[in-house]
């Protein structure tokens, strides 16, 4: 079976397909034009969709694509074709996702930074810590990857609540509400984090109105989608105090210009879209189980409906 890989890392993914499912014939590149010139002998690829995008374009479709990234916003472009079957990436991101999200709560829970600057000044900083237990976080977006953050944030003694697409039970959430309780949920939460796809029905959720209902002490934390954001009033809002802070990982434009006004932001780290990058291994693994599935005419993990864009 030929298999055509669209990756920066395209050796990394061959060696590792390679060695997994040694029948496969892999045609792998980074460059659209080789890829394209490949393409046409390939019912399966495997790739990034930016890449994968440009072969598109160019009049080639496979009978299936398994996306290297949890986001497929690339693909989704009036202007390509959706005869195909489409998987995303899933159950590969959660464990460093919620390393992330732990890494940077800590650290505002214990002062690091503000340590930090003590030390410059040689100020002996003595304050008392911080603990999670107790503390209140909200994930807005209950999918593959926030459920399992969910998951390895419980044992620390949080109360969790979530946002999804309509409001259901769901372990280990005391509350999973529709986008309507959002601005309810928001005014509860010690930390907001987002963790929305990237949909015509998630853009600009998070604007002046919603940021003036968070707690003054909140964190805010964004690791989905940078266009889930209205950048000048997350700026304006940490300026007025509506919120404590925010962790920006994601944003609308990659790499972020530098004029742009999150560089210089009071209160707003930028951690430079670095929160849970694919992991070969695991991408592999997970490539080579659909594959499975595929051959044997079974529910592929990860299939994406065009229609809601993931």
């Amino acid at each position: 079976m030929h298999v055509l890989i669209a990756e920066k890392d395209h050796a990394l993914y061959a060696e590792l397909l390679a060695a997994g499912e040694p029948g496969l014939l892999i045609h792998a590149s980074a460059d659209p034009a080789e890829l394209a010139h490949w393409a046409g002998d390939c019912p399966i690829w495997l790739g990034q969709p930016d890449l994968i995008a440009h072969v598109l374009r160019r009049g080639q479709t496979p009978q299936w694509l398994q996306s290297t990234w949890a986001g497929v916003a690339p693909l989704l472009a009036d202007s390509l074709p959706r005869d195909y079957r489409l998987t995303r990436a899933v159950g590969i991101f959660g464990q460093v996702m919620a390393e992330y999200l732990l890494t940077y709560i800590l650290n505002h829970e214990r002062d690091v930074l503000a340590r930090l600057a003590s030390q410059v000044e040689r100020h002996w900083d003595s304050r008392p810590p911080h603990s999670l237990a107790g503390r209140r976080v909200l994930i807005v977006g209950c999918g593959d990857i926030g459920l399992s953050v969910a998951q390895f944030l419980a044992p620390f003694g949080i109360e969790l609540t979530g946002i999804a697409s309509s409001s259901r039970e769901l372990a280990p959430f005391r509350e999973v509400g529709g986008m309507a309780d959002l601005p309810r949920l928001v005014g509860e939460a010690d930390y907001v984090i987002n963790l929305l796809p990237d949909t015509p029905h998630t853009q600009d959720v998070f604007d002046a109105g919603l940021f003036s209902r968070f707690q003054p002490n909140a964190l805010f934390i964004n690791v989905g989608r940078g266009a889930a954001v209205v950048d000048a009033d997350l700026v304006m809002a940490l300026r007025e105090g509506y919120l404590t802070g925010a962790i920006i990982d994601v944003c609308r434009q990659e790499p972020l210009p530098p004029r742009h006004p999150f560089w210089t932001a009071y209160g707003l780290l930028l951690t430079g879209h670095s929160s849970a990058p694919t992991q070969p291994r695991l991408m592999a693994q997970l490539f080579l189980d659909n594959l499975a599935r595929y051959r044997a005419g079974t529910e592929l993990r990860g299939a994406v409906d065009f229609a809601r864009g993931y």
